[in-house]
């Protein structure tokens, strides 16, 4: 191989790699405004716009978009368009079920592994939840709960857990966004991660999972409830 050649195929390697890259940035952007409820079910996502925000051309955008619908995250909609994926009633109950064992299973397994990292990581994605609360900062609420809940995922020191909890909570994100009306909601949410920081804390395996189960019944029934 001459140098030119080489030059050339790194030249190709570097741009792939810069590709990726983008594809991945648009890709967790738009993870992050669906678990937030940033985006609503049934959303339309337009390319242009996309374009736009993220100042790329149309391939990473699409690439991202066909990998959010391959994951069931996104749903094809008319014209070659993609929506958020929208969920009846059933199907929600359905996917909550679901959340329900296995946000439990994560609470459980992270009191049992618990460490001084794990447990400074929980205490500051709360701390950010209480001072979104108290300022009625509603999408800063959204985001910090998902950081809070995705805290107690990595502690279980499990990925293949965490990636399959993080999804379910994703999916479910733009309707869990709609229990939060007023700034007493945000509060009253942030107050019941307290209970849930204690059972982990607590190291006692059943408290913490019990305490999970708990909180989940009551986020389900009021996100059910405006649904």
């Amino acid at each position: 191989m001459t140098e030119t050649e080489g030059r050339a195929m790194t030249s190709v390697d570097d741009k792939q790699q810069t590709r990726s890259s983008m594809v991945q940035r648009i890709e967790a952007a738009l993870m992050d405004d669906i678990a937030a409820g940033a985006l609503e079910p049934g959303e339309r996502l337009d390319e242009v716009k996309l374009t736009e925000r993220f100042g790329v051309s149309r391939t990473p955008v699409r690439e991202a978009l066909g990998r959010l619908t391959a994951q069931g995250v996104l749903v094809p909609g008319e014209k070659r368009g993609v929506r958020v994926a929208s969920y009846t009633r059933e199907e929600l109950a359905q996917i909550f079920e679901t959340m329900h064992e296995i946000e439990a299973a994560c609470a459980r397994i992270a009191s049992q592994r618990l460490t001084l990292l794990v447990r400074s990581e929980i205490e500051t994605a709360q701390a950010r939840c209480v001072a979104a609360a108290q300022t009625g900062d509603l999408q800063g609420y959204l985001r910090a709960n998902e950081a809070f809940h995705f805290a107690i995922y990595r502690a279980t020191g499990n990925p293949y857990m965490a990636e399959l909890a993080s999804d379910f909570r994703r999916r479910t994100g733009p309707f869990r966004a709609k229990r939060f009306a007023t700034k007493a909601d945000l509060v009253a949410s942030a107050e019941s991660h307290e209970s849930l920081i204690a059972g982990i804390f607590s190291e006692d395996s059943k408290a913490a999972a019990d305490g999970m189960r708990a909180h989940m019944t009551t986020s389900f029934l009021q996100t059910l409830a405006m649904n």
